[in-house]
């Protein structure tokens, strides 16, 4: 599997005082790393230690990427321990430290941390163990081949001698170090900690309350900041009452912030291009001082030309772009103007989903401490340190080795930590002030009118089935946003995506609208709003043919996929037909679906993102008065040959699923003159207990697949699941989210 781990590596140790001993993993930069990453001056060959192994036989794992709940922290590690052969309590679990030299990437989205570390760690935990029986091997003066480790031990079967890894830590450390691309890697079914249930590192600790996330962080001398924006996107500070602000108890400064050039119109990579907002940053003694003079700005704005976006506008926008010829070409194979024709049914719907905050319940946060020999360093919860230094170093004009990242736990992300907006304000902030750490804390409200959202999307579709029930005509106009044939931010989708390929006559384009509300990924990204519209418009197409929504997927999944000549997409139709198969099994599709009482349905999804392919089926019941009751769901997964962690990949199954709920009933970004409308959890409701299923049943495939994430693709499936369902029970059709503008509520 190739990654972007898959160049030069290799391996120093060193002995600690005392005995014991460090490895530290080097990887050679490349290129193309540097170019997502910008200009900048190239990495350097600094070590950091990734395995510890003291002289107690205690051995600590480095955790290398930022957590954000999807318990990377844990299970990475997990990685290196089995192939070390140590026993898990014996683990101990480091905090990371942003060091690209010796991690290689570090960053958390699109749910790659499995995908990209799988072979890479367990070379460095392989490399490691060979180095120990190497070491055991010399002291007693045998053959390696007659050595045998396990559980943090080195055994001579010959003379049944044993030293533990502690004592041969220190003579290990002065042996020759292995080619990590030929060590010898275990046989799955030797693994031991692999595959077993393992509690979040993290978890004591937030249970009694200790402080691991950012916004916990306290450094002697600190001041707290907030930072008014302009409302709305792009605009920039016009006047400002800076000297009655500055009057205020407990205010030491109030600047304006110019602000670098509004991006929102360029498009730029979501990663790197994020550009510094125009407003105010008052800094205190403490937050409640600070935010308390914030309610006392009296500032008028240059709003900028996003003054004129609006939902309402967008969506007449898309209604008279749909009428037009698409002015983009995304894929197109056959004639599906005339199969509509011939067609025995013709099914026409438009599909809508909103804009979307990411909401996490820890708001945007960063701590910054530019010190007098021009030095910084920063305490943040990001996904992406490494763009967020390169961000922070562009902005302040300073080379990116002199800032120092702390990685700090965050309380969600979901994408909106991949933008690095609040790093580069807390940055700017502490330059102002030298010598002094500064805590940029935003409120609820900012964090809900300042996003980068999941962008709205409008779909105008045409299917049709012949007299056999088969599916042979599917016409598409999406219209996005953007301009030319530039798509904004996450609003693009693959041409050749499911079920391209699959339907003989295919036509799918696009029509773009420009935009100034910036737009990000959102927990799987894309796919959380198209699933949606993809599997409700199959299911759509299944009652218009007469078909089993279950049995008309599967015959599609059947049909021999023909993609048109250059075409590329890595879905494959085995794999997701297995997962389909075994949640139909899973939930007695057939005998259960049919036994309902009146007011109740079951409705059907799949989805492949992110290299994971996920079915589900949720059970739905609606009264007469269009209450929502999600009895049950059932998932299906194929995520590879080992889920490495099985109680965090079903608990990061099951929150995806509470999380999907949240979406699909009641969230929604509105945009009026060029604002968010939204505010806070009364209008962006989550999820609450009472409203949650009483079970969701998860069910994991193994395949003879590399091991890949799932901390996004379970999500978008139960969307269209609970939407199908709905139909089911009630006749109604949605095809636009959230459905509580449809009238419905949780029970």
């Amino acid at each position: 599997m190739s990654t972007i781990l898959d160049r030069r590596s290799f391996l120093r140790v060193s002995a600690l005082a005392g005995g014991g001993m460090v490895l530290a993993v080097y990887f050679e930069p490349v290129a193309d790393v540097l170019a997502q990453r910008g200009s900048g001056a190239p990495l350097g060959h600094k070590p950091f230690a990734f395995i510890r192994i003291g002289a107690d036989g205690i051995v600590t794992i480095q955790s290398k990427n930022p957590e954000l709940g999807q318990g990377a922290k844990t299970h990475l590690p997990m990685i290196v321990a089995d192939e070390l052969d140590v026993e898990w309590k014996d683990v101990r679990i480091g905090d990371p430290v942003l060091d690209e030299t010796s991690y290689g990437v570090q960053r958390t989205g699109g749910s790659t941390a499995t995908p990209i570390n799988w072979d890479p760690l367990r070379q460095v935990g392989a490399a490691a163990r060979q180095m120990l029986i190497a070491a055991a091997a010399q002291t007693w003066g045998v053959a390696e081949s007659e050595c045998d480790a396990a559980s943090g031990r080195v055994s001579h079967r010959p003379t049944n001698r044993s030293l533990g890894y502690g004592e041969l830590a220190a003579r290990a450390a002065a042996l020759p170090t292995p080619d990590l691309k030929t060590v010898r890697l275990k046989d799955p079914a030797n693994y031991k900690i692999i595959g077993t249930a393992a509690r979040g590192s993290d978890v004591p600790s937030i249970v009694r309350g200790r402080p691991v996330f950012g916004i916990d962080v306290k450094l002697p001398g600190m001041l707290y900041a907030v930072y008014e924006k302009c409302p709305v996107f792009g605009g920039k500070v016009a006047t400002a009452n800076l000297d009655a602000i500055r009057r205020l108890p407990g205010v030491r400064h109030a600047l304006v912030v110019e602000g670098g050039p509004d991006l929102t119109r360029t498009y730029p990579a979501c990663c790197v291009g994020i550009s510094l907002h125009g407003g105010v940053a008052i800094v205190a003694d403490n937050w409640w001082q600070a935010q308390t003079a914030r309610q006392k700005l009296q500032v008028t704005w240059n709003e900028g030309p996003t003054a004129a976006d609006g939902s309402v506008g967008f969506a007449r926008r898309a209604k008279e772009l749909a009428q037009q010829t698409p002015a983009v070409k995304l894929y197109n194979d056959g004639d599906a103007d005339a199969a509509l024709q011939g067609a025995a049914k013709v099914v026409e719907a438009e599909y809508f989903y909103p804009f979307l905050s990411h909401a996490p319940l820890e708001p945007q946060n960063c701590t910054a401490h530019y010190k007098t020999d021009g030095k910084l360093e920063i305490w943040v919860s990001t996904q992406t340190p490494g763009e967020g230094r390169l961000v922070v170093a562009s902005l302040l004009g300073m080379p990116d080795s002199d800032i120092t990242v702390h990685f700090m736990r965050a309380g969600g992300g979901f994408g909106r930590r991949i933008l690095n907006d609040y790093m580069a304000e807390a940055a700017w902030i502490a330059k102002q002030i030298p010598g002094v750490p500064v805590k940029l804390l935003w409120s609820r409200e900012d964090d809900m009118r300042h996003g980068f959202y999941r962008p709205a999307g409008f779909h105008f579709f045409k299917g049709g089935v012949d007299t056999s029930g088969n599916l042979v005509a599917w016409q598409q106009h999406y219209v996005a946003f953007g301009e030319g044939e530039r798509f904004a931010p996450n609003t693009g989708i693959g041409g050749a995506s499911f079920p391209a390929g699959f339907v003989p006559n295919f036509a799918f384009n696009a029509s773009l609208m420009p935009l100034g509300v910036p737009t990000g990924p959102l927990r799987a990204p894309g796919t959380n709003g198209t699933c949606f519209v993809y599997q409700g418009f199959i299911d759509e197409l299944a009652h218009a043919a007469g078909k089993d929504p279950v049995a008309f997927r599967l015959a599609l999944l059947s049909t021999p996929r023909k993609l048109v000549e250059g075409a590329r997409d890595a879905f494959n139709a085995t794999r997701a037909r297995a997962v389909v198969e075994l949640v139909a099994e899973k939930c007695n599709w057939t005998t259960r679906s049919r036994q309902l009482p009146k007011g109740t349905g079951m409705g059907v999804a799949f989805l492949f993102a992110h290299g994971g392919y996920f079915a589900e089926v949720a059970e739905v019941s609606v009264d007469g008065n269009s209450r929502v009751k999600v009895n049950k769901v059932w998932v299906a997964a194929d995520i590879g040959s080992q889920v490495i962690n099985p109680l965090n990949a079903v608990h990061q199954v099951q929150g995806s699923i509470i999380d999907g709920l949240g979406a699909v009933m009641a969230q929604e970004s509105t945009i009026d003159r060029g604002r968010a409308v939204e505010s806070n959890y009364h209008q962006h409701q989550l999820v609450r207990m009472p409203q949650a299923p009483r079970d969701i049943e998860v069910h994991f495939l193994k395949t003879a697949n590399p091991p890949t994430g799932l901390g996004e693709p379970a999500l978008p499936p139960i969307l269209p699941a609970v939407v199908n369902a709905i139909f089911v029970a009630t006749g109604k059709r949605i095809r636009s989210l959230p459905l509580a503008k449809h009238g419905f509520r949780w029970a």
